[in-house]
């Protein structure tokens, strides 16, 4: 069997990784791909974008399934332009994507389906949302409508920062058409879970637990980014948490789904805050969450291939439950210096291999190029070190040193991704 992963990053390395260790893929191509996909997959260059050049590709070659990994091919149809070819695509049609692709309209739904989730109020006026700031007061949420690659929302903490905020969003148009419209978020308190679901609208099998660590620096401090790190299991998810998440999150998503004739066949991913053992969810996401599934997928036992078949074919039914390996998984992010704002590109690579000599890492490429004979770093974040143990702390230990064996100009990464995990009360 032929398979087409459409994107580049470190996500998309890992679903290659896990695809190329299925019995019956044959052949992986991936569009456009890394330096790291390279090593496994025919990297096509084709932007994730070209719908049609990606269809084209795909008839030309016989391919049998095509996983979509970034959010916004998803969002601006590319689902719905293969499956009118009658095409297999693994990734949710461009209504489906707008759970995440439409902030306002993911509050919305969970709204009208009982969803546990923050209370929110929608603006258009950058001016009356100023006004709605200071009768609500601080600390408040502030996110984008649109799409905004994981850094459209802001905690401010006062006045002041959420002014800033908005104006960076409504009237400086920071990210763009995703500015038109900003939700207003009561600020959660808990600790925070990523917990995704592969579904086809009519099952839903849950993935084990992970969490994320989004801002910059160590201790959470800094700008948001698309992910420093991420580690699974996340301890908070306990199995009556999850069970509560399945009932009070998953199920009635589903329900909507069938409700309101939503087609989704992909990943559903819940971004949570857990307090008191009770989640509410911060946002949805229609893939793979990045770094979460570079944490995630060296844990799946069950052939990746075969789920993703079964739930582009609308039977995910037939598959019972999927298998996990017992060990802990710890992805350390390591990024360009300057990321998430501006950062150099074309820096040489070196340590690769040495990293990946370690019993139990891969390192995942996200932002890598070829250039001539070496590989070099190509975008903000560069590589996501992975490494599995017996316990979150022997897995971060392992991570770490494969890191201190990479190195790259102006690299960046947090030194306490999963200590979370590792130092919780008892």
């Amino acid at each position: 069997m032929k398979v087409l992963v459409v994107g580049g990053g470190g996500r998309e390395h890992a679903l290659v990784w896990r695809l190329a260790q299925c019995k019956r893929v044959d052949e992986i191509f991936c569009a456009p791909g890394n330096a790291g996909i390279a090593e496994l997959a025919q990297c096509v260059d084709i932007n994730p974008l070209d719908f049609e050049a990606l269809l084209e590709f795909v008839k030309y070659n016989w391919v049998d399934l095509t996983i979509v990994g970034p959010e916004e091919p998803l969002a601006r149809g590319l689902a719905d332009r293969f499956q009118k070819e009658g095409r297999k695509v693994f990734g949710p049609t461009s209504e489906g994507a707008r759970l995440e692709a439409s902030k306002v309209f993911s509050k919305d739904f969970m709204k009208r389906w009982g969803i546990p989730t923050a209370e929110y109020r929608v603006f258009t006026s950058c001016t009356h949302a100023e006004e709605y700031v200071r009768l609500k007061g601080t600390p408040i949420v502030i996110k984008a409508d649109g799409l905004a690659a994981g850094k459209g929302v802001f905690v401010a903490q006062s006045f002041q920062e959420a002014q800033e905020a908005l104006r960076l969003i409504m009237k400086e148009r920071a990210f763009g058409e995703a500015g038109q419209r900003v939700v207003l978020e009561e600020c959660l308190e808990g600790e925070e879970a990523s917990f995704m679901a592969f579904t086809d609208g009519k099952d839903i099998l849950p993935m084990v637990s992970s969490q994320d660590h989004k801002r910059v620096f160590d201790g959470d401090q800094g700008p948001n980014t698309g992910g420093m790190g991420a580690y699974s299991p996340a301890p908070v998810v306990s199995p009556e948490v999850e069970a509560r998440i399945m009932q009070e999150v998953m199920l009635p998503f589903l329900r909507g789904l069938r409700q309101e004739r939503i087609p989704y066949r992909g990943v559903i991913y819940a971004g949570l805050m857990i307090k008191d053992g009770r989640p509410k969810v911060l946002e949805f996401n229609c893939r793979f969450g990045d770094p979460e599934a570079q944490a995630v997928l060296p844990r799946l036992q069950t052939d990746l291939f075969e789920v993703a078949l079964a739930t582009a074919e609308g039977r995910l039914g037939e598959i019972k439950e999927l298998q996990w390996r017992p060990e802990a998984a710890v992805c350390v992010v390591m990024a360009s210096g300057g990321d998430p704002g501006k950062y150099d590109k074309g820096k040489p690579i070196t340590g690769l291999q040495e990293a990946q000599a370690i019993r139990d890492v891969v390192v995942f490429h996200a932002g890598t190029a070829f250039n001539d004979t070496q590989v070099v770093t190509a975008g903000g974040r560069v590589l996501g070190v992975t490494a599995l143990g017996s316990t979150v702390a022997e897995a971060k230990a392992r991570a770490y040193r494969a890191v201190e064996l990479i190195h790259f100009q102006g690299a960046h990464y947090r030194r306490d991704i999963a200590d979370r995990a590792i130092h919780r009360p008892e």
